[in-house]
């Protein structure tokens, strides 16, 4: 049987509950437990597929290509393990699942309802993944103590806090002590009030996790402890952290890892191994050298929007033993005229995945600044297709040409939309989602930076490299390094006679952790890297294509 441990914040979001989730599942997993976590959200969209990144940031694509919420990357990055569509729940897939048995009669001409129908699915699935073989399943309720939508997810916990055994059950409730500078001192009256409606609703919390700016003292422990009537070694501090890789540390300081085993009567464990993670911790805190990579995309301001690509390079950066400073840069604001005093500076180039037209222009100008300098490239998803986008006009003098996603009637369609898209009116998860094959050419830049023939990525789009150019392309230096081997779709590009330029259709920053840092990224960073220590000795001569004729 699993044991099951729910995490709930209060106070305010952001708090890092799945930071909290992760760092607990990694000290578990290194104790030799086999561990999961999911992740509970209390809105009504099915997935956040359809979702602008500026409500809810990146949208993360498993392996079986569910969309899901941003922590599932921090649960794969921190476990080194694959999550499903199993793994992220939203109300939206509960209600979905319940309206649609009752169309079938399931519910035999009763009343469905919140309670029992509702809470049934929720807790049906809750337990769902403990019938996999985990030792212990942790979930991550989405959303703050209090809120109207999460009630329905709270008194599925009460219900099962009061179902299962007492050793199969544990809640940890994270909270805020905020710190006052005015008076001085922490205050616990936001912990206290957030327990307070916790218990309200029947749940009352094992452990409190209380996230802090500044140490809490014994005293500040026992009165947290008395008033939210838990024992005072279960007031955890979770003090703020110059990275979130150093949590699971901070967290087996504070012992949460012993304090659940001992509640869940779990005797059979081994001591903790976290060398790989030391390892990876000493090389992220103590560089030998630094790279400037600049970061190219239309919603820079939101930095949840590219967090697996951010944390990737955090991966590659700590494998190359340097400090990766990520320049952000706003497509809309790149021209022609400015363009080499805003990249001028940078080691490396990434042009980030997005959708729509706005941006579009300053992302090609970019790429065309990175290939005729020799600078570092690497192009995902639109990026890649940017590349293509800036090759075909600037080398190939197809001039306007385009991706069909923004201009339809582009008299060079390079990207064009898949086929099997073409017919589909509704967009919540029909793009082509999650692995899919990809062969790697012989000799060519990919088929190295992986070292074998076939490799499986991760995909979320619908617009693909035309292979109507194909032969054009590669005929004037552009190839395709990387093909499906069942479609013949493009999945990457590079260029042969420039130092470092790629472009992939497919994410490969969702597949990067801590013990495996993404191949691809390390390669980028090692390259800007070098990029960076020529720069130091003398300037890199441009490196020129020949236009041809159309």
């Amino acid at each position: 049987m699993a044991k099951y441990i729910f995490v709930t914040g209060g106070v305010t979001s952001s708090l890092g509950k799945g930071i909290i989730s992760a760092s607990l599942a990694k000290l578990l997993q290194a104790r030799g437990l086999k561990v999961t976590i999911q992740k509970f959200d209390p809105y009504i969209n099915i997935d956040p597929g359809t979702l602008n990144p500026y409500e809810h940031g990146e949208c993360y694509v498993t392996e079986d290509g569910a969309e899901t919420d941003l922590d599932l990357g921090h649960y794969e990055r921190f476990l080194n393990i694959f999550t499903s569509q199993s793994n992220n729940v939203t109300t939206g897939r509960i209600y979905q699942t319940v309206i649609n048995k009752e169309r079938e009669g399931a519910y035999l001409g009763k009343t469905v309802q919140v309670i029992p129908h509702i809470t049934d699915e929720i807790k049906r699935q809750m337990l769902l993944l403990g019938k996999e073989g985990f030792d212990i399943v942790i979930t991550e309720l989405g959303g703050t103590v209090g809120d109207i939508e999460s009630l329905p997810f709270i008194e599925a916990v009460r219900q099962l806090q009061w179902e299962l055994p007492d050793e199969d059950c544990l809640i940890i409730h994270l909270t805020l002590v905020p710190y006052l500078k005015a008076a001085k001192e922490l205050k616990t009256k936001p912990t206290q009030h957030s327990v307070k409606l916790l218990s309200q609703e029947g749940v009352n919390p094992d452990i409190i996790v209380c996230r802090t700016e500044r140490p809490l003292s014994p005293e500040l422990r026992r009165k947290i402890a008395l008033f939210c009537n838990v024992k005072t070694d279960a007031v955890i501090e979770a003090a703020d952290a110059s990275t979130i890789y150093e949590v699971p540390l901070a967290m087996m300081r504070e012992k949460l890892d012993q304090i659940c085993l001992k509640k869940l009567n779990i005797t059979q464990y081994n001591e903790p191994e976290l060398g790989k993670w030391k390892e990876f911790l000493d090389k992220l805190k103590y560089p030998k050298g630094k790279v400037n990579i600049g970061l190219i995309g239309k919603y820079i301001e939101l930095q949840d929007a590219y967090k697996s690509i951010l944390e990737a390079f955090i991966h590659a950066g700590a494998i190359n033993e340097c400090s990766v400073n990520v320049v952000n840069i706003h497509s809309e604001f790149i021209s022609r005229e400015n363009v080499a005093e805003k990249l001028g500076t940078l080691d490396g180039l990434l042009v980030a995945p997005g959708f729509g037209l706005r941006g579009i222009e300053g992302k090609i100008i970019a790429v065309k600044h990175a290939r005729e300098n020799g600078l570092p490239f690497f192009g995902i998803c639109l990026g890649m297709q940017m590349s293509v986008i800036e090759y075909a006009r600037n080398v190939l003098n197809l001039a306007n040409a385009h991706s069909t996603e923004m201009e339809e009637n582009t008299p060079y369609p390079v990207i064009a939309l898949m086929d099997d898209q073409k017919d589909i009116t509704t967009k919540g998860g029909t793009m082509r989602l999650g692995s899919y094959p990809c062969d790697l050419k012989e000799g060519s830049l990919a088929r190295k930076i992986y070292g074998r023939e076939r490799i499986t990525e991760r995909h979320r789009h619908r617009w693909e490299f035309n292979n109507a150019y194909l032969d054009l392309f590669e005929s004037h230096g552009m190839i395709a390094s990387g093909r499906n081997p069942e479609t013949g779709l493009v999945e990457i590009v590079e260029l042969s006679n420039h130092p470092f330029f790629i472009g992939v259709q497919y994410h490969p920053e969702l597949k990067s952790t801590v013990e495996n840092p993404h191949p691809l990224f390390v390669a980028f960073i090692n390259a800007a890297r070098h990029f960076s220590d020529e720069k130091s000795i003398k300037p890199r001569p441009i490196a020129q294509n020949e236009p041809v004729q159309a």
